[in-house]
């Protein structure tokens, strides 16, 4: 039963968790990706309604994801929550308006009477879609480079830079490189799983060009994120972390920290490589040959290398949230959980879980029955 879990399997069972909802928003920005590929792949008003429309299928899917990543953490590791969150608001407030300029471009974009330009609109999806995710990928890099706070006895955090967030990526050190190419590689990879994605979902019979276009698109993105990539796993085999030194918790810096994690915990390998395999099998599936079923392999790809980014720097006794000015206000999975009650309970609730993904798995495939079409770029619903 439930209840007779102990309560740090529960706190590794909701990081886990967490990490899942985590992985699968980084599969959900082919959305953000897409975006960024409007200009590029789409020549003609026709084609940029096409690109739009396919996207705009699921571009509150990738919100949702998002909204339910931040309940998930608020519910069930609140000191994180209040620390990220109440240190390092700037950042976080610049992620949530590029998706709030998202929203609003989806839903005015065509509208009559605009004060804006369509081109306008568009601009705002790049900006969600570049922006928006090299900020967040740079705030996940915080999980390994650390961040600039302190932690009174009464929890109370004080930021020590004025930046608020924005240090992850504009300090002038080597943490800032890594998370930068974090970043980058997020960017450059939502832009492959976008070029997936659309070959995917639109009937390109039509618009042979564009499929043309689409599939270079899709190799020459992965191409550009293959250094970053290769630049952030060399640097996490090599570089110090912060771990959990005694039965006190105390919080140490530890030599070849991630490595010795992947190590210790071998299915980390088994998932970081399957994910590298499965997202290359997708970008070859996509541009070196006919096949629109290179999302699904990409797709699953980015889910498990995303799964083990996120599992990496929480498990094997590490501060997933290290402060590096103060090294005992680290936060870990132990000392920034909710109460074994209250993970116990939310446990009984994420039973609903599987449920709730196949009602996803329905509602995808019954938009996705039929692929987008040109024609259905002058429904009055079009974006």
């Amino acid at each position: 039963m439930i209840e007779n879990l102990d309560y740090i399997t529960l706190q590794h069972l909701w990081w886990l968790l967490c990490s899942v909802v985590g992985a699968l928003f980084l599969f959900m920005n082919f959305v953000q990706g897409g975006q960024t590929l409007l200009w590029q792949v789409a020549k003609t008003d026709n084609e940029k309604d096409l690109v739009i429309n396919s996207l705009g299928r699921k571009w509150e899917l990738t919100f949702t994801t998002l909204v339910l990543f931040g309940g998930a953490l608020f519910a069930s590791f609140p000191k994180f929550y209040s620390t990220s969150f109440g240190g390092a608001y700037w950042v976080w407030i610049a992620i949530l308006f590029t998706f709030i300029i998202q929203a609003v471009s989806y839903e005015y974009r065509k509208k009559p009477m605009n004060i804006l330009s369509s081109w306008s609109y568009e601009l705002f999806l790049f900006i969600n879609g570049s922006i928006g995710i090299l900020l967040i990928g740079a705030a996940v890099g915080t999980f390994f480079t650390g961040s600039n706070f302190e932690l009174s006895s009464f929890n109370f955090v004080t930021w020590t830079t004025s930046l608020r967030g924005f240090d992850a990526a504009l300090e002038p050190s080597l943490s800032s490189v890594f998370n930068i190419c974090l970043g980058l590689f997020l960017v450059f990879n939502a832009r492959t799983l976008g070029a997936m994605y659309l070959v995917n979902n639109i009937d390109l019979i039509a618009v042979p060009e564009m499929e043309k276009r689409l599939r270079y698109a899709c190799w020459n993105n992965f191409i550009i994120s293959l250094p970053f990539c290769l630049w952030v796993l060399v640097h996490l085999l090599l570089m110090t972390g912060y771990g959990i030194v005694d039965e006190q918790g105390t919080i140490a810096l530890v030599p070849f920290k991630y490595l010795s994690n992947l190590l210790a915990n071998p299915w980390l390998i088994g998932l970081l490589a399957a994910g590298l395999v499965l997202l290359v099998l997708g970008v070859f599936r996509t541009a070196k040959s006919q096949s629109t079923a290179g999302i699904w392999f990409g797709g699953l790809g980015t889910v498990l290398v995303g799964l083990t980014v996120l599992l990496l720097p929480a498990y094997n006794n590490t501060a997933f949230y290290p402060s590096k000015v103060d090294l005992q206000s680290s936060l870990t999975i132990y000392n920034a959980s909710s109460s074994h009650y209250t993970l116990t309970v939310m446990t009984y609730v994420a039973i609903a879980i599987p449920f709730v993904l196949a009602y996803i798995a329905y509602v995808w495939w019954a938009m996705d029955r039929g692929k987008m079409k040109i024609e259905d770029t002058t429904d009055k619903a079009a974006y």
